[in-house]
């Protein structure tokens, strides 16, 4: 629950897996996955607890921005890691308990992923963006 409101939570359930494992299925693979993870998000839909979902390109294709003032733009992601973010959803749980259910669910979809899991204490909705097809930009 949050503390200033009282009201369920929204957490962030963010994807992580092996670097390179990802890119080494097939076709079928992968999509056999995405349509377990498909149901999962369907189960939460259906509970109205899904909020915004990706999936996010592979790590070569990211960049970032840091340093003083304007910042400067640099290629990749900044943390050396073998494991790299693939995604994320947003959940509305009651609980913390809650939440990690909805992880669970996701990694019975995908057991060799991770999945961290985090309160969004400030959730500022957008407009909502038309869903892409994987490589669209």
């Amino acid at each position: 629950m949050s503390l200033q409101t009282g009201e369920p939570m929204l957490y962030a359930i963010l994807a992580y897996h092996a670097s390179g494992v990802v890119e080494s299925w097939t076709p079928d693979e992968d999509a056999a996955v995405m349509a377990d993870l498909a149901s999962v998000r369907d189960k939460l839909l259906a509970e109205g607890k899904l909020g915004p979902a990706a999936r996010l390109g592979p790590t070569e294709g990211a960049f970032t921005l840091r340093g003083p003032g304007a910042g400067m733009v640099i290629d990749g992601p900044f943390a050396e890691t073998k494991e790299q973010l693939l995604g994320f959803y947003v959940v509305d749980c009651a609980t913390r308990e809650e939440a990690v259910e909805a992880a669970r669910d996701l990694r019975r979809a995908n057991p060799t992923a991770v999945y961290e899991i985090r309160p969004i204490p400030l959730y500022l909705p957008g407009v909502p963006f038309p869903v892409t097809a994987a490589g669209e930009n």
